[in-house]
């Protein structure tokens, strides 16, 4: 293919990767449910829907992990629960799985279903760790929950709502009344952050997500990702790396971690480490349509790219209305052009 072509392959690449990792850092920071979209097969049609309660009261726990992992059917999925403290997972395999629901300075709940169709009505029930079971950052969290202002609480849960509905303004309202009524409020900062970064105001997001690493101390992992997608998109890869990876310590159950570790190797022409990451993340969540891009550009610095168009084809097919549309788009058009003189180079196509 002409140089001019590559080129311009490349740079729709550099382009792709710079974005990808924001929007979706922004769609999982508010995710409410989790639905599986794998492509639809006799064996794939399973479902697990339940909600999450708090033990005490019985009231939804919001914005709480739960896990599915099957080791048979080898699936591993983990979403966030809404504001209602539901969950839903479709498009599984039969089989056994074990569905923990998780949060930090709680016990985690671990309920074993069978899945041959639609599991309704999982009610894991989460109650505070006990002092002499607990790790101590455990009962540090648990202690600090209970320090947190009910009104702090409130607008926090304000702001996650008017984020997800793309209010960013009002959002930030609430974060930081969160913030005055509870300043050690690492969630309320982060989310701020998020905020800030959807509204293009990237130095006040960085200052956000650092101020929610240290509030914190290193134990929220969506604060280090925040920080490192922000070091990859300013082009300081090496600097994001230790960082996401410190993130991904915390929690490597969230596709996007592996994700944004995949485009900082990339960044750092390690692209076989880059396709490891991107493979951890479907793992994760085998429907997640970024981890396909991050092994586009892959195959691509292989020059292998008929896996490259076949990863871009996936991508589009699992995320039509994407946020990447477009640039995948062109990268998939770019790549078809690409094998058509590489076919005619080749003579395999009538000139």
């Amino acid at each position: 293919m002409p140089c001019k072509s590559f080129c311009i392959q490349r740079s729709v690449y550099r382009y792709l990767f710079v974005s990808i990792f924001f929007v979706n850092l922004v769609l999982s920071a508010c995710a409410t449910t989790a639905r599986a979209q794998t492509p639809s097969s006799l064996s794939a049609n399973g479902e697990i829907s339940g909600t999450v309660l708090w033990k005490s009261d019985n009231r939804p726990a919001v914005q709480v992990a739960v896990s599915l992992r099957s080791h048979a059917a080898g699936v591993f999925r983990s979403i966030l629960t809404d504001f209602e403290g539901r969950f839903d997972v479709a498009g599984l395999p039969p089989g056994p799985y074990e569905v923990t629901a998780e949060e930090a300075g709680y016990d985690p709940v671990l309920t074993k279903v069978q899945v041959e169709g639609h599991v309704p009505n999982v009610f894991p029930r989460l109650q505070p760790a006990l002092p002499h079971v607990a790790a101590r950052n455990s009962a540090t969290v648990s202690v600090r929950e209970l320090k947190i202002p009910g009104k702090a609480k409130d607008a926090y849960q304000r702001g996650l709502q008017d984020l997800n509905k793309n209010n960013l303004k009002g959002s930030l309202v609430h974060f930081t009344k969160a913030i005055s009524a509870f300043p050690e409020y690492y969630e309320a900062h982060y989310h701020a952050g998020v905020a800030e970064l959807r509204m293009g105001h990237k130095e006040e997001a960085l200052q956000a997500f650092q101020l929610a690493v240290e509030l914190s101390e290193g134990k929220y992992a969506r604060a280090e990702f925040g920080v490192g997608a922000i070091l990859c998109e300013s082009g300081k890869a090496a600097e994001a790396e230790p960082i996401i990876r410190r993130g991904l310590e915390i929690d490597d159950s969230l596709p996007e971690g592996h994700v944004l570790l995949g485009i900082a190797l990339i960044g750092l022409h390690r692209p076989e480490e880059a396709e490891r990451s991107a493979r951890e993340a479907l793992l994760r969540s085998s429907d997640y349509g970024p981890a396909y891009l991050v092994l586009s550009e892959v195959h691509a610095s292989r020059n292998e790219f008929k896996e490259q168009l076949a990863d871009l084809e996936t991508y589009l097919r699992l995320q039509p209305n994407g946020p990447e549309k477009v640039r995948a788009t062109v990268a998939r058009d770019i790549t078809l052009r690409r094998l058509a003189n590489l076919r005619l180079q080749q003579g395999t196509l009538p000139n």
